[in-house]
């Protein structure tokens, strides 16, 4: 019997730890997209099913990252950072993908678009992407959300046919610049 009880409390503390482990490691997960001087200061959420999130760290910055991985649309590991100005279209960015049809899935987007329903990224924000076929075949893609912003308002080209920088949905809440080699 002592040997149950002394097994069961080794056992009970060797699992109270695991929680904290678990969070622990999913927030490194999470900031490893944010620049390196944003990392510690990230905030760091949860999405859950319902498309709102329990935060795991608060931040001390503007950025918040979060785990994607295997997500509809999302490689199988993925991990994206933000500003926190732009909750509320992931948020809503993440109902949609829910949709798994492609095509009812850009109607939807279209409509919302369409009828002033698409929630604004905050302008100039950054959307920095981690993501591959796991943790060690990982690409860096980064936009800067200039929502409506056209070629004409910006100057930039609205291709990458020019090898630089260039405007990708123009016109749209999703205008973005899209940097290369990201």
């Amino acid at each position: 019997m002592k040997r149950f009880v002394m097994t069961a409390g080794v056992l009970a503390m060797m699992t109270a730890g695991a929680p904290a482990q678990d969070q622990a490691e999913t927030i490194a997960k999470a900031v490893q997209a944010a620049p390196r001087a944003a990392r510690d200061g990230a905030m760091v959420i949860r999405w859950k099913p319902d498309f709102t999130y329990d935060t795991l760290r608060p931040g001390t910055n503007r950025i918040v990252c979060y785990d994607q991985s295997g997500l509809p649309t999302e490689q199988p590991f993925s991990v994206q950072c933000t500003s926190v100005g732009n909750l509320e279209r992931v948020a809503q960015n993440r109902r949609f993908e829910a949709e798994t049809d492609r095509e009812k899935r850009q109607a939807a987007l279209d409509a919302a678009e369409k009828d002033g329903t698409r929630v604004k990224p905050e302008y100039g924000s950054v959307f920095y992407t981690l993501s591959g076929a796991d943790a060690t075949n990982t690409r860096l893609h980064v936009t800067i959300a200039i929502p409506g912003a056209t070629s004409a308002s910006t100057g930039l080209p609205d291709n990458n046919k020019q090898g630089g920088a260039w405007i990708m949905a123009a016109g749209t809440t999703g205008a973005h610049i899209m940097t290369p080699g990201s």
